[in-house]
């Protein structure tokens, strides 16, 4: 559903620069509704989430583009809530600058991993908070840049200011992180990133984190590899990581996956794995995407292996 040609003119009180002269409004949705276990000795639960999103954008005198973007979140542990929410500036030739006032991404976060999968990645809904992910920070106040692209290249910053809501994982301090994803013109399907971030987890004690990755596609089929670390000042909590996929195109419909991630955790002596497979069927605005996924070693932990799958259903309006 669209609701077009909204006058935007409120724009001008908050951006002094320039006046807004015209602007569009869309909303758009979606429910889910999920069968999962996770753990072969667990039962199987049913879960369901729903969304509406209304995003405003307005033309501004000197070229620029601001965007308004609003979630209502109907997930069953809080019906109805305001979930993310985000303001972004398209400078029209410099990039975009983006206030995300809940739900952003930083670029570690963002990049966590970035294998090719048909629904979700090989660790998903296994291990819960004890399965380890180097993922940089996500949350609240972000601020985030991303700027054009040069011949393929582009180059992306992200800082997330202390608040009282990031001082349990921050310890009052500031999160900050940069990376570059480069798209080259002259290899058709080649895709590069880096990505490198520094935290304070423990005050005064710096964490940096940092993420390489590669994917090529080549007609229905594209495979990947990534390699993260996670670098604290002791040895013991220094941990790296290693992913592998490959996806599979089977028509405009159908797509499959398999998918591998291994963390080497530095405190422990057994790594954790992860393996799975996924697979997504699209009808028009309805899918149906699952997958089986495996985890051995759970937050390296020799005695805690888990197994587990995920149905979805969802629609789209």
């Amino acid at each position: 559903m669209n609701i077009k040609k909204l006058g935007f003119s409120a724009l001008a009180g908050s951006l002094v620069a320039a006046s807004a002269t015209a602007g569009e409004m869309s909303v758009s949705g979606g429910a889910n509704l999920y069968m999962t276990a996770t753990d072969e000795n667990a039962k199987t639960t049913w879960s369901n989430d729903d969304h509406v999103t209304f995003s405003g954008s307005g033309d501004l005198d000197n070229g620029m583009t601001v965007t308004f973007s609003l979630q209502l979140d109907g997930d069953e542990s809080d019906d109805g809530a305001i979930d993310n929410h985000s303001v972004t500036i398209n400078t029209n030739g410099m990039g975009t600058i983006t206030y995300g006032g809940h739900g952003g991404d930083t670029v570690m976060s963002g990049m966590d991993d970035m294998m090719p999968t048909a629904y979700e990645e090989a660790f998903d809904s296994l291990g819960g908070t004890t399965a380890i992910v180097i993922n940089g920070e996500s949350g609240n106040d972000i601020i985030r840049y991303d700027s054009e692209s040069f011949g393929g290249a582009q180059f992306h910053f992200a800082i997330m200011p202390s608040t009282a809501d990031s001082a349990t994982t921050h310890s009052g301090g500031v999160y900050n992180d940069f990376g570059v994803t480069i798209s080259p013109e002259m290899v058709d399907g080649l895709t590069i990133g880096y990505a490198s971030g520094e935290s304070e987890v423990t005050a005064a004690s710096a964490v940096d984190e940092s993420t390489f990755y590669i994917k090529y596609a080549y007609g229905p089929i594209t495979v990947g590899y990534q390699e993260s670390e996670y670098d604290a000042a002791s040895a013991t909590d220094t941990d790296e990581s290693e992913a592998f996929g490959i996806s599979y195109q089977v028509s405009d419909e159908l797509s499959i996956s398999y998918n591998e991630h291994t963390v080497d955790v530095g405190s422990t002596t057994g790594d954790q794995e992860s393996e799975g497979v996924s697979i997504s069927y699209t009808m028009g605005g309805v899918t149906i995407a699952g997958h089986a996924n495996d985890m051995q070693n759970v937050g390296g932990t020799t005695t805690n292996d888990k197994e587990g799958y995920e149905i979805n259903l969802g629609f789209a309006f």
